[in-house]
């Protein structure tokens, strides 16, 4: 009886270990960001908050926002509707246009903006024409729209793939037209679907540092950054952090008033399906046109100017450093995914096999963590560590930890769902057999979830390997990752000494994704 408690406590300690270190990880350094901003006499802090330059930030975040999120919407909708709804020759390969953005970070892509443009851009060495080179709030909007539109495709192409034409069909008998079906059946239906995808975009958006830096647009993000590095003014930096999670605070309480009571399942018996193909005729050119076109902006540009950067590079020591930051990359990102991956196998177990409003309460936390502005949470880690842990400060520890339980969240996801297919069954078979719980675990259980934990550790190291401004706060003195060298170089104009690392990150990041690719399941459309 003593050796099964003993047991017992054990497997209870290793599941609960680890959600103890999420939570401290993710609150206590949030809550240090909090009295770092209170650091400031009273009447400092009123000056603090009510400054109009804390105005005209909100404005230009909020701005910059609700703008990515309309021109996702008008890139990623038709598309999302040509591939699933229409008879258009070669839709997986359209299918693949609108995922391949993905791998490429949006710096890269406000790189590939900026080195295209102006008398000496890729445009005018090929063609000898000149255009001006984006800059401000166009550049930043064009920049993160062609990033980020494939957080929007993917979810409204699931969504139309899962609509059953029964709706629409009674609809189009009960008299309703075209437009009305559209209006009060199509569109309510994929509410939910826009309203995750465009949470994602909303997030990325704000806690955007690469691409609104290299435009000069002054974001919460960037200003940040700005008060910190360059004016040292830390309880400044603490307070526009706090305004920055406030306003992340509020569009996750709005996405969820949104979708509450929302209830779109099917009530009927029998089985879903699939929607009659449109038939595009004459309008298949077009159709193609627009989706080769944005494939092209969105993929073709950045690798196409890379590429002629790379030509006219004349600072061949830049080779020499990268391999070097290709390792100090891999160094930081790799054992980041894996304790991204250790630390989601029990928080996921916890919450799928012992559900419970605390198991899902802490579960939550770790999702607070990535929906934390990177550079919010950079800037809480450093206040945490100099204040309690003086000798992490600047260490690779403190920023593989950092990028573990900031990704943690995207690690979660690929577990929960293979452990929701794992039958508990076999669990309990392998208990009465007198296997210990962990390796009743280990034997009957954990071979299910190989694959994916494979795709866990594969999205944490992908997020990790393009992060920058966790990287730039964080990382140790001379720690130079592709990421941070190619930032550092485009934001001087430096357009043929950032080629190699563009070059390097679009490569890894693109067979990452084709990776991920291949993990899921293809469907027929």
């Amino acid at each position: 009886m003593a050796t099964s408690t003993l047991r017992r406590a054990r497997t209870s300690w290793a599941l609960w270990a680890p959600m103890a270190v999420v939570v401290v990880g993710v609150l206590v350094p949030l809550g240090y960001l909090a009295v770092r901003a209170f650091d400031a006499e009273a009447g400092e802090l009123a000056a603090l908050i009510f400054r109009e330059r804390n105005l005209r930030l909100l404005g230009n975040t909020v701005g910059l926002t609700v703008a990515v999120l309309g021109l996702t919407t008008v890139l990623a909708g038709p598309l999302a509707w040509l591939v699933t709804r229409t008879d258009l020759r070669g839709r997986r390969g359209l299918t693949l246009l609108g995922v391949l953005p993905l791998a490429v970070p949006g710096y890269v892509m406000a790189y590939a903006l900026l080195a295209t443009g102006g008398p000496n851009g890729t445009l005018a060495g090929l063609t000898g024409l000149v255009v001006p080179r984006p800059s401000g709030f166009v550049g930043a909007w064009l920049a993160l729209s062609l990033y980020t539109f494939p957080y929007l495709f993917l979810n409204l192409r699931t969504a139309l793939l899962g609509l059953d034409p029964a709706l629409e069909e009674s609809a189009r008998s009960l008299g309703a037209g075209k437009r009305e079906t559209l209006r009060r059946v199509i569109l309510p239906q994929l509410r939910p679907a826009f309203l995750a995808g465009g949470l994602l975009i909303a997030l990325h958006v704000l806690g955007d540092f690469g691409v609104v830096s290299l435009m000069r647009f002054e974001t919460f993000s960037y200003a940040i950054y700005l008060q910190y590095s360059a004016s040292y003014d830390r309880v400044y930096a603490a307070w526009l952090a706090l305004m920055l999670l406030a306003l992340t605070g509020a569009l996750l309480w709005g996405e969820a008033r949104l979708l509450r009571g929302r209830r779109l399942h099917r009530a009927g018996t029998g089985t879903a399906r699939r929607a009659r193909l449109q038939r595009l005729g004459a309008w298949q050119v077009p159709a193609w046109a627009f989706g080769g076109g944005l494939g092209f902006a969105a993929v073709g540009l950045p690798v196409v100017t890379v590429l002629y950067w790379l030509g006219r590079s004349a600072e061949r020591e830049t080779w020499g450093h990268l391999l070097t930051a290709l390792g100090d990359s891999v160094l930081a990102s790799a054992p980041a995914a894996v304790l991204a991956g250790l630390l989601a196998l029990p928080i996921a177990y916890l919450g799928v096999r012992r559900p419970s409003p605390l198991t899902q309460g802490l579960e939550r936390i770790a999702y607070l963590g990535y929906a934390t502005p990177p550079l919010a949470f950079a800037l809480a880690l450093v206040f945490f560590s100099l204040r309690v842990v003086p000798f992490a400060y600047q260490t690779l520890g403190l920023l593989v930890a950092a990028y573990a339980l900031h990704f943690l969240a995207e690690a979660l996801g690929p577990v929960r769902s293979a452990l929701y297919q794992a039958p508990p069954q076999a669990e309990e078979a392998a208990r009465s057999l007198g296997r210990t719980p962990f390796r009743a675990f280990m034997e009957a259980t954990f071979p299910l979830l190989r694959r994916g934990l494979v795709v866990s550790i594969a999205f944490v190291f992908l997020s990790a390997l393009k992060e920058l401004p966790i990287t730039f706060l964080l990382s140790p003195l001379g720690f130079q990752t592709l990421a941070t060298r190619m930032w550092s170089a485009a934001n001087e104009a430096m357009f043929s000494v950032a080629a190699p690392y563009a070059l390097a990150l679009i490569l890894v990041s693109t067979a990452l994704v084709g990776l991920l690719l291949s993990e899921r399941t293809p469907d027929s459309a």
